[in-house]
């Protein structure tokens, strides 16, 4: 399901991304960085949010020209 990203509160927004980017282990000295580009890869509409029902977990995936 996707998720429209303008609807969420700004904190949970980040939380979600922060824990997208450091899902897989990261170094802590980028993660600002990721957290960042995500972001703007959200503003700019080129990936969006979506919720796995079956995981309970939101995956960041570029966004599909339907």
């Amino acid at each position: 399901m996707i998720v429209p990203h303008m609807q969420l509160r700004p904190s949970t927004l980040r939380a979600i991304v922060l824990e997208f980017v450091t899902r897989d282990g990261t170094d802590h000295s980028i993660v600002e960085t990721r957290v960042g580009q995500i972001l703007a890869q959200l503003s700019a509409e080129l990936v969006e949010l979506d919720f796995d029902d079956a995981s309970q977990s939101c995956n960041i995936v570029l966004k599909s020209h339907r």
